[in-house]
């Protein structure tokens, strides 16, 4: 949710004014564009404007996508200049709403963490990971934070591994394991004076600021835009130069998963979908003072779109739905070797 990029290449109070007037752009993604002013405000120092801005979105007439986040942030936030009673009120709030989405749990817990609350953030990341893991044989991607936020908080207080921690061990895949990288001895050796254990834990630290980085933030260099079947009914009948593009539905959804396969053999990363609507795509031709019947105006509309926090990643996740929105999984759908 925050960016990480180093404040000596990026002017954050700038950029949070770029993402402010992007956001009154489009409305349709100001919550996600707001949060990221937000937290450039916050890397800036400016922490009271970031909290004008989270009081903004929490009084938004139109309603968030998940004011459970907003809430946490604004907690978080709250807490690291001073206003700590009302961070733990709204922490506490958050925790009573028990909500389905993991990066709430993840910010409350870890602000507890920052703090040395470490009783609080352990109670905050077990509560998460028995509401969100019971019964789930493979934990999905944003709930590793939990599981790692657990076990090193754990590591900490010298608790003894249980099962969620050997499953948080079971989702990590770095070269590191999670024993070494959250060890509390790790603190000691930043002080030593001997060269190679100063090196050994500069490695450990960038292996976990890596994992860190890619929970944070996915780039996509290459998105594919999808139409939903209404979608694509209603695009071409109000466009129809674009029938040679789109000669059926079915055909659009086997050419996108063709091509992303095509991709990924070819070696490129980081490959994603976005989701196109009629509406946004016109807003979109107008703001480029362009034809919504132009083809080439396709591949940029799905580029914007992935710029503005749109894309999903793919393949999906083993056990996930598939990206078609069919129902299925993606196993038994687009992902099936037939």
């Amino acid at each position: 949710m925050r960016p990480d990029t180093p404040a000596e290449n990026v002017d954050h109070t700038a950029e949070a004014a770029r993402l402010e007037r992007t956001a009154g752009l489009y409305p349709e993604d100001a919550e996600a564009l707001l949060l990221r002013a937000a937290a450039h405000l916050e890397l800036s120092g400016d922490r009271p404007t970031a909290t004008k801005l989270y009081d903004r979105l929490l009084s938004s007439p139109e309603g968030l996508d998940h004011p459970l986040l907003v809430r946490a942030l604004k907690a978080s936030n709250l807490w690291e200049y001073g206003h700590e009673a009302e961070a733990r009120a709204i922490i506490e709030g958050v925790r009573t709403a028990a909500p389905r989405d993991p990066a709430p749990w993840v910010i409350v817990a870890e602000a507890l963490e920052h703090h040395d609350e470490l009783e609080a953030a352990h109670d905050t990341f077990t509560e998460a990971v028995r509401h969100l893991l019971t019964d789930v044989p493979h934990p999905p991607q944003p709930t590793h934070p939990l599981l790692f936020g657990r076990h090193r908080v754990r590591r900490m207080l010298g608790r003894p591994h249980d099962e969620w921690d050997a499953l948080a061990d079971s989702v990590h895949h770095l070269p590191v394991s999670l024993d070494e990288l959250h060890d509390p001895k790790r603190v000691w050796s930043l002080g030593s004076e001997n060269p190679a254990e100063l090196e050994a834990e500069i490695l450990r630290l960038r292996a976990e600021l890596g994992a860190y980085r890619e929970a944070l933030s996915r780039p996509f260099p290459v998105a594919m835009l999808h139409w939903p079947a209404q979608e694509l009914t209603e695009l071409l009948e109000a466009y129809p130069a674009l029938s040679e593009e789109y000669p059926s539905h079915s055909a659009h959804l086997t050419s996108i998963e063709h091509s992303l396969r095509e991709l990924a053999a070819s070696g490129t990363p980081n490959l994603g979908i976005v989701t196109g609507t009629v509406p946004s795509y016109e807003a979109f031709a107008a703001s480029e003072g362009a034809s919504p019947n132009d083809p080439t105006l396709l591949p940029q509309y799905a580029t914007t779109l992935a710029a503005r926090g749109r894309a999903v990643a793919w393949p999906p996740q083993e056990g996930a739905g598939c990206w078609c929105g069919s129902g299925r999984g993606y196993g038994e759908c687009h992902g099936s070797p037939a």
